[in-house]
């Protein structure tokens, strides 16, 4: 794969002990699965030691016959507890693949672990696995050696039972040992001296069930659909099985939209796909990570769209083509919290439209249809257009919210925070007070006076570089109370929805008060140094706004150039992210009818929805 680095066969010769080659890995990560495969395809070793349970080997060996369905090993906890233990046993674990690979080059498998319940609990604090995209194998394992991880007795005793497994190997075979990094140096200093055997349980007793295909995004390490590609890669690229989980993460989402389109008839803007990637990238930074898990996946699309975009994210994440419900073993439907110790919960909630919802009550009058196709365009007369007063009135509505946005933006920029001396001002700050308790002051806070009121509103959905919204109007306010508008949208008459009345989507749209005062912004030619529709919109704003400031909301902020102008004019820009604003208002504020004629206004109730 591009941008990878290259892997030699020679890599790890620091970690050769005679005829003992050890192969550290992190547990339950794909890129070294991929790893331990391309080892051992290079090499091809007579003997295979992982770090599994010995007296589970009969279980993980029916396990890979099935791959690459999962399967989960189920035994008792041990002592007086009920519960169980689940070991789940998927493709891209490296010692699942190590025992894969192994039996393709006809290795013979040595299982390391002694025979016992009780495994001591290690601390899973590894770097991002995806890093082996840009450094050697052996760097990333120098890097960790750096700062070993606390040791105790119980781990120390394992590792000793383990190292007596490997003393007691074939000297003549050359064997690679598949073992947890954490466990790595024990296991080194444990074979600098004898050991003795370890002490074995022979009451020990397993099961091998079959996991519900609903349930294997909770139980995996990996989610599915990077499992499920991690497969394809392996049988399509052999011994060079690569798999970057950031392209795999991009196709997961891009299969989540279009569900969600076809489920909801909404689609993902680029903006939001934006947001998400810096919400992703930020929660993975708080875990230490490169790349976001699906929980910070499925926690972003809920928080940047809604919970039935969050919902097609982790059904999607959670396909894998081979799991069958109906198999010869039981088939159980596993939860996280039954497979692992921690585990996080999230609720989602979706919300589709239901058919008794949708049923018309009887006896109520159907809407009007066209007699034949095409009625209702014969009744165009182009003379005027005029919009439909009620979401005139929604749009004047949202306008006046925006202004009061914008407002409460310039207070919190005009706050001074100052240290109590004769007057609390505007109040106590209670933050900045506790911040600096240790200076045993009091901080109080101070609202400078506003200059200068909020005037025109810019409002862009839609940057349109596809020019997709070709209709491009200029329209005056019928009243005091009704602002001038200026708008880029779809053709309004390519769908109608009744005789003479046209229903589009806006792009973007400008109100500015008091009204009738503004020309066809889109001809005019004070305004060709626009490079864009929202451009347009935004020095036409800044032309006719009589307050100062100007609220521009998008998914961008406008070239820093539009701030020289707008001091030149005495104005200033408020920039508000469109992702800060409700996605579910902006959704129905997108929506404008056009009526052909004021006379439209009597019957279009009968038509609108």
């Amino acid at each position: 794969m591009p941008g990878a680095p290259e892997s030699p066969a020679g890599e790890l010769s620091s970690l050769q002990r005679g005829h003992l080659r050890y192969f550290p890995v992190v547990p339950g990560r794909l890129e070294f699965a991929a790893a331990v495969r391309r080892e051992l395809l290079a090499n091809r070793p007579g003997v295979v030691a992982v770090e599994l349970p010995a007296w589970l080997q009969p279980f993980y060996m029916e396990a890979l016959d099935r791959l690459p369905q999962f399967s989960v090993v189920v035994y008792p906890e041990g002592g007086e507890s009920e519960r169980g233990v689940y070991v789940v046993v998927e493709p891209a674990d490296p010692f699942v693949e190590a025992l894969r690979t192994a039996q393709e080059i006809g290795a013979e498998l040595l299982f390391l672990e002694p025979n016992a319940i009780d495994r001591p609990h290690l601390p899973d604090l590894y770097p991002d696995s995806h890093s082996l995209r840009s450094i050697l194998l052996d760097q990333y394992i120098e890097a960790y050696r750096l700062f070993p991880q606390a040791r105790n007795d119980e781990i120390n005793d394992h590792a000793a039972g383990m190292a007596w497994r490997l003393q007691g190997t074939d000297s003549t075979k050359p064997t690679t040992v598949v073992l947890s990094l954490n466990l790595f140096d024990a296991v080194l200093d444990a074979m600098e001296k004898p050991q003795d055997p370890p002490r074995d349980r022979k009451d020990l007793t397993a099961e091998l069930v079959n996991p519900h295909p609903d349930c294997l995004a909770e139980i995996s390490q990996e989610y599915p659909f990077l499992q499920e590609r991690y497969e394809h890669y392996r049988a399509l690229m052999g011994d060079d099985a690569r798999v970057d989980r950031r392209r795999v993460q991009y196709e997961l989402l891009k299969e989540a939209e279009r569900n969600y389109l076809a489920q909801t008839g909404d689609a993902i803007a680029h903006w939001q796909r934006r947001m998400m990637a810096r919400y992703t990238r930020n929660l993975a930074m708080l875990e230490n990570q490169l790349v976001a898990g699906l929980f910070d996946l499925t926690v972003a699309a809920r928080a940047v769209v809604d919970d039935n975009y969050a919902w097609e994210v982790w059904h999607a994440a959670n396909s894998y083509a081979w799991q069958d419900e109906h198999t010869p073993l039981e088939t159980l439907n596993l939860s996280a919290e039954e497979v692992y110790l921690h585990s996080r919960r999230m609720r989602l909630r979706r919300r589709l439209p239901r058919k008794k919802q949708r049923l018309m009550p009887r006896g109520l009058k159907e809407r009007p249809k066209e007699k034949h196709p095409g009625e209702w365009a014969e009744q165009l007369d182009g003379n005027s257009i005029c919009s439909y007063p009620p979401e005139d009135l929604v749009i004047e509505d949202y306008g006046k919210f925006l202004r009061e946005r914008a407002k409460t933006i310039l207070r919190e920029e005009r706050v001074r925070v100052e240290p109590f001396t004769t007057s609390v001002h505007d109040g106590i700050d209670i933050r900045e007070t506790i911040r600096n308790w240790h200076e045993g002051k009091i901080y109080v806070r101070k609202f400078e006076r506003l200059s200068g009121d909020v005037g025109a509103v810019v409002v862009i959905f839609d940057e349109d570089p596809l020019d997709r919204y070709t209709y491009m109007t200029t329209w005056l306010g019928e009243h005091q109370n009704e602002s001038d508008m200026a708008y880029y949208a779809t053709q309004p008459f390519d769908h109608l929805v009744g005789p003479g009345i046209g229903r589009a989507e806006y792009g973007g749209f400008l109100m500015v008060l008091p009204p009738r005062r503004m020309f066809d912004v889109w001809n005019d030619p004070d305004y060709d140094f626009a490079e864009s529709k929202p451009e347009r919109l935004l020095m036409a704003a800044l032309d006719y706004s009589v307050e100062r400031h100007v609220v521009y909301v998008a998914a961008k902020p406008p070239r820093s150039i539009f701030r020289s102008i707008a001091a030149h004019l005495n104005r200033q820009i408020i920039y508000i992210p469109i992702g800060q604003l409700s996605p579910t208002k902006l959704k129905k504020l997108r929506v404008v009818h056009v009526l052909d004629s004021h006379e439209r206004r009597k019957v279009a109730k009968d038509f609108l929805w």
